[in-house]
């Protein structure tokens, strides 16, 4: 079952944030801090709350939060060089790594596609880490195509 999240969900949710900051600081300790989690108790609620920034919750057949994604409703409108338009940007998703390979990213991610129809939105829009092969390819899988590229160079 996906539905919007509640605060209920609170430990679920922070488990997967966890596993996700694991997965970055793992690949580069120099942005991400291991241990950490993007977002404090308070911060979660308040975004649960948030109408704009919807987190869909897959939960399974015994009640387990599985996966989730985070979104965030974002619109342009009124600028000179560009089209109005309303996107639904998935900010994060997350599937428990005990669960992987049981479909529940695309289910989640299908979800997510469903939804920003219903809310008007043009298109679901994303950043993805170069670090993470793995969501890179389940993107491509799910029919996302690269829109920008952000390079770095790191300063020494």
């Amino acid at each position: 079952m996906i539905r919007r999240a509640k605060r209920t969900d609170c430990d679920g949710i922070e488990k997967l944030l966890y596993q996700v900051q694991d997965i970055h600081a793992t690949a580069r300790p120099d942005i991400f801090r291991k241990g950490e989690k993007k977002y404090s108790r308070e911060e979660l609620e308040t975004v649960i709350a948030d109408d704009s920034r919807p987190i869909y919750v897959y939960l399974d057949e015994e009640g387990n939060l599985k996966g989730y994604a985070f979104c965030i409703l974002e619109e342009v409108k009124g600028l000179h060089n560009l089209e109005d338009m309303k996107t639904l940007y998935l900010d994060d998703l997350c599937v428990d790594e005990d669960s992987r390979g049981e479909h529940i990213g695309r289910l989640l991610y299908e979800h997510v596609c469903k939804e920003a129809k219903a809310l008007g939105c043009y298109r679901v829009t994303l950043h993805v880490w170069n670090l993470n092969e793995g969501a890179m390819k389940f993107y491509e899988k799910m029919g996302m195509a690269p829109l920008k590229v952000m390079m770095e160079q790191v300063l020494s």
